[in-house]
Order: C-alpha cells, then sequence, then structure tokens
C-alpha cells in the first residue's frame, strides 16, 4: 500500500472519531447518588415551595431525577418522608452551650425551635404526629435534663407546657398570617359593647414581642413553683 492509500486508510477507518474542529458533544452530568440526606433535603425544598398537598412520592422522585421505584428502596411511604422532612427543621435548633441559667438555656432553646418551624411554615400543619426523630429527641432531651438539673423533680409538666406553648404559639400565627387580613380591630370595635376587652385591646399581635412576652410569664411561673418545691424540700 503506497502512502497515499494508507492515508486513505486512516480517514476511512470506520472506528475513528472524526475531528469536525467544533466543539466535541457534551457528555451528560453522571447523576448523584441517591442518598437518604439528599432525599430529605429535597422534600423539605419541595415543601417550602409548595407545602404538604403537594409532596408525592412521583414528585419527589422526579425532582430527584430518579425513579419512584428506586425512590421506595429509601422511603416507603409519604408519612415516612414528613417524619424524616420534620425532624430535619428540628435538627436546625442549635443546643444552648449553657453558663446562662436554666431560663437563659430554656428561653434560647424555644426561641431556636420557633424560629426554625417558623421557616418552614408547613411544619405547623403536621405537629400532630409524634415526633420521634433523633433530632427531636435530642432536643427534647435536653430540655428535660436542664429542667431536671435546674430543681424541678418532676420536668414533664414544665416540659409539656413550653412545647406546647411554643407549637401553639407557631400554628396560631401561620393560621393567622395566611388567612385573608381583615381588619379585626374594626370588626370589634364596632360591637364594643358586647366585647369590650376584645374592643380594647385586639386580637392582632407583634408576634415576636407577643411570644416573648408570653414566654417570660411561662419561665417565671415555673421558677415561683420551683422554689415553692425547694421550700418544702429544705
Amino acid at each position: 500500500m503506497g502512502l497515499a492509500g494508507a492515508v486513505l486508510s486512516q480517514h476511512t477507518d470506520p472506528l475513528a472519531v472524526p475531528d469536525l474542529g467544533g466543539e466535541r458533544p457534551q457528555q451528560p452530568a453522571p447523576r448523584q447518588t441517591l442518598t437518604l440526606d439528599r432525599i430529605v433535603a429535597e422534600a423539605v425544598a419541595l415543601l417550602d415551595e409548595e407545602g404538604v398537598a403537594r409532596l408525592t412520592m412521583r414528585r419527589l422522585a422526579e425532582r430527584l431525577d430518579t425513579g419512584s421505584t428506586t425512590l421506595y428502596w429509601h422511603v416507603k411511604t409519604k408519612d415516612d418522608v414528613l417524619d424524616l422532612a420534620l425532624d430535619a427543621v428540628f435538627g436546625e435548633v442549635r443546643l444552648p452551650a449553657g453558663g446562662s441559667g436554666w431560663q437563659g438555656a430554656v428561653r434560647e432553646l424555644i426561641g431556636g425551635w420557633r424560629a426554625a418551624l417558623l421557616r418552614h411554615p408547613w411544619s405547623a400543619t403536621i405537629l400532630d404526629r409524634p415526633l420521634m426523630g433523633p433530632n427531636a429527641l435530642e432536643r427534647t432531651e435536653f430540655l428535660y435534663a436542664t429542667l431536671a438539673a435546674a430543681g424541678f423533680a418532676a420536668p414533664k409538666p414544665a416540659a409539656y407546657s413550653l412545647s406546647n406553648y411554643v407549637m401553639g404559639s407557631v400554628v396560631m400565627q401561620v393560621t393567622w398570617q395566611d388567612r385573608d387580613r381583615d381588619d379585626t380591630g374594626e370588626f370589634l370595635r364596632e360591637r364594643a359593647d358586647r366585647y369590650p376587652a376584645l374592643a380594647e385591646h385586639g386580637l392582632d399581635h407583634a408576634w415576636d414581642a407577643t411570644f416573648d412576652e408570653g414566654l417570660g410569664y411561662l419561665l417565671d411561673g415555673m421558677e415561683q413553683s420551683r422554689r415553692r418545691e425547694d421550700g418544702r424540700l429544705g
């Protein structure tokens, strides 16, 4: 074979990739490995954007660029996803470092709890489920331990009061802010003969200030109860 034949053979090799002088075709990016952490993070993002009603296993699988069958290897039901997503919200609550007394530690924990729930308003609609995830349990453990160390012989009623206060306040705020903003003040003033106290003080809230003040009432009452208990035991 002469030189011309060799050159022709090189250019007609069926296995050769011709160089057309342009950019080579982009290879599709490899899929990310599907992990439970990715599933939970995407579920939280979906819930933040669209709410609980729009969460389905199929929709979550689409956002993860995977099939529903693959998703079911990691989580079995929508309820499982909601439990994991809610516990991830609790994971955002920083545990207090200490050094501020029991009231300071509780105030920091409860304030962080409220802030995390309000960052994810959908969480207020599913707080009726048992909070048995590791993040929720770790923060509940901290609350019980702090109250017990402060001298509450039975910390459960105090912890119960605090947890119900924060969850109830979040549910009320989210529900109130989502509804049509009717002028409740005008409505009550027109009926002042029937509701004089409400007409004077109103139902609208400066949410943060009202929450902090109400929490203060709870903590002050608990401190008085703790001192009475110390007096009986002393």
